[in-house]
């Protein structure tokens, strides 16, 4: 396979990837003390923390295609703290001081992801710069100012509100009235990332299978493929690091949804559009539309800009053809111009996607069943790019048995219920994906905040 068409992040790299060769698969069975089911960050933090601890142990990553392959290597490219939780419905369900506890320990995760990245001296362009999320209408002003008054009832988050005069000095957004910012958020390239992390886990001694498909594991023994030949892995603990793509595994089936997000890359633009349009190197920016949209300033002056909107497969079908839509593409390309109309024009070199991770209840959970051997981390619903890492440093607590603040955190032992079997699965998430987008239509015909949002919100987390 030729890994370039996964999108920017791999096609900008490929030349000094040796043009992503795999890894050797399994040739035999194996003993480890630790087993990982998928090479991508969850996995890959997992093993770089638990042999930073102890770099005795055996583990082994499993992976189908190549490290990185899945969201892990294919997302926005945001460091950042965002939770699929918000912390006042983290604060309903456990508590004020546990979401204050969630809040913090994503916070740091923005900045440990920067120390590692330094201290093993990964290039993954992290430059952190913060978010700037734009309010174009009345019902998104709304949605800032309580984004603002959430960060001062809590006190972790530090959220600035600019006004309109601010903001309209600083960036290219002719309609924006105002713009909340919060600079915990690094831009980086997930490309680069993911495959960087790669080599060092490796270099401390875990050994990564590429081309080896898993089919189940139960009880510490992992079913695996390699080569046309099937192998075992037996290991104390198996880590199901899958995210979108345990779908496909009946281990997981109905408790994971892989939603796809697409995006699109521009051509580099010059320094003289970057100084009208007003995002600096570090940045990233999205709004407060229901539908939700993200982008980034790439190091080599491109937008890199994405969103949902591309429409559930019944059956949580994965497959290599939904990576892409038309629709979806030209939405895109008219969403970025009319957000930045200075960019009106850029040619659009790279268009891509992938299925991220969704539970039922729209909330990441990280645990431990040592009777069952297994171990898991996801449902990161497209925030999954630093909540890998505190998943990660998590997970290696937890197989070691040690009890820290970190397996103290809210979202450690939480399981979503299953989604439910189809057509229901069917109907409800893509209804869900109409109601947003309804949404915003409605709020851009009555300046109020949406009803349809209100009423649907809860099938996509809202």
């Amino acid at each position: 396979m030729d890994y370039r068409s996964t999108g920017f992040w791999f096609d900008s790299i490929a030349d000094t990837e040796g043009g992503f060769a795999p890894r050797p698969g399994l040739t035999a069975d194996v003993e480890a003390d630790v087993a990982i089911v998928g090479a991508g960050l969850t996995g890959l933090w997992t093993a770089y923390y638990l042999l930073r601890s102890d770099p005795a142990l055996r583990v082994v990553l499993l992976e189908k295609e190549v490290a990185g392959f899945g969201a892990s290597g294919r997302n926005g490219g945001w460091c950042s703290a965002l939770f699929p939780w918000s912390a006042t419905k983290l604060e309903a369900r456990y508590g004020f001081d546990a979401a204050v506890a969630q809040r913090r320990a994503m916070i740091d995760t923005v900045h440990e992801v920067g120390r590692v990245t330094d201290v093993e001296g990964i290039d993954c362009d992290y430059r952190r710069g913060g978010t700037v999320t734009f309010a174009r209408s009345r019902p998104q002003l709304d949605a800032a100012r309580a984004e603002f008054a959430e960060s001062e009832r809590f006190g972790v988050d530090r959220v600035a509100l600019w006004g309109t005069a601010t903001v309209r000095e600083r960036f290219g957004v002719p309609d924006a009235v105002a713009a909340t910012y919060t600079p915990d958020c690094a831009r980086v390239h997930p490309g680069k990332l993911v495959r960087g992390l790669a080599r060092v886990v490796e270099e401390a001694g875990a050994t990564i299978a590429e081309g080896t498909e898993v089919l189940s594991w139960r009880d510490g023994v992992v079913q695996t493929r390699s080569g046309g030949a099937e192998r075992t892995v037996r290991a104390g603990v198996v880590v199901n690091a899958t995210e979108g793509y345990g779908s496909q595994v009946p281990q997981v089936g109905r408790r994971i949804l892989p939603l796809y997000s697409l995006m699109i890359a521009t051509e580099p633009l010059s320094e003289e559009t970057w100084d009208r349009i007003g995002i600096a190197h570090g940045q990233t920016f999205t709004d407060f539309r229901n539908l939700i949209v993200y982008g980034q300033r790439t190091a080599d002056d491109r937008f890199a800009f994405g969103g949902r909107g591309a429409r559930y497969h019944l059956g949580s079908a994965v497959h290599p053809a939904y990576d892409r839509s038309q629709t979806v593409r030209d939405h895109l390309v008219r969403t970025l111009f009319d957000l930045f109309p200075d960019a009106a024009g850029a040619r659009i070199t790279h268009h891509w996607g992938g299925p991220l991770g969704v539970p039922r209840d729209w909330h990441a959970g990280v645990g431990l069943d040592a009777a069952r051997k297994e171990a898991w981390a996801g449902g990161y619903v497209g925030d999954g790019l630093s909540t890998t890492n505190l998943a990660g440093r998590t997970l290696a607590d937890l197989i070691a048995g040690r009890a820290t603040a970190l397996t103290g955190l809210p979202w450690v032992g939480h399981r979503s219920r299953p989604w439910e079997p189809e057509p229901l699965r069917f109907a409800g998430a893509n209804a869900g994906l109409l109601a947003m987008e309804g949404a915003d239509l409605e709020e851009s015909l009555t300046g109020r905040a949406s009803l349809i949002a209100r009423a649907l919100g809860p099938l996509i987390g809202h």
